[in-house]
């Protein structure tokens, strides 16, 4: 019953980073549930390869974690831009950071505000989690959320006498 709590609340926490604001009202948003065991081994074993090929033990640690999680969690943003030539990407127009393959500053606030709104929906229900940039991170090298996604993060979850999240060793 532990793990379909854990499962319930995974679907809750998408449904509240889907509906969550988002810049000028773009639709931006992707998530997907990691929720069955072949599929968290091949994400655990790409997070692995990552920590190895680019001595990274952050995301080997991060990887190890995810073995005591019923789920994770992916929340990505497609890119796009806002259209506002406001600068906050550190280029003057839209066009241009276009054409440079940057990412729009929007869309990291609008990741942020979604994987924010589905934590809250976690914390809310009880259930253990931590949002992980490590997990976004294969995620994308994956392609997970579709090859329009260029910013990524992963919430594990977990319903255990002690957050496994937390205390951890470096």
């Amino acid at each position: 019953m532990e793990n379909q709590a854990a499962h319930q609340v995974a679907a809750l926490m998408m449904a509240a980073a889907r509906t969550a604001p988002k810049t000028r009202g773009i639709d931006n948003i992707r998530t997907l549930t990691v929720d069955d065991e072949a599929s968290k081994r091949k994400l655990i074993a790409k997070m692995r390869g990552i920590a190895a090929d680019e001595n990274r033990p952050s995301i080997g640690r991060d990887a190890g974690n995810i073995e005591a999680a019923s789920a994770v969690v992916l929340i990505g943003v497609e890119s796009n831009t806002a259209g506002l030539n406001c600068g906050f990407c550190g280029k003057p127009t839209c066009d241009e950071l276009e054409h440079g393959g940057g990412a729009c500053a929007f869309n990291s606030i609008d990741l942020g505000i979604a994987a924010a709104s589905a934590a809250e929906v976690a914390g809310r229900f009880h259930i253990d989690n931590r949002m992980m940039y490590s997990i976004g991170r294969a995620c994308l090298d994956m392609g997970l959320l579709g090859k329009g996604v260029k910013q990524a993060l992963g919430i594990p979850l977990s319903v255990t006498g002690k957050n496994p999240f937390f205390d951890r060793k470096p």
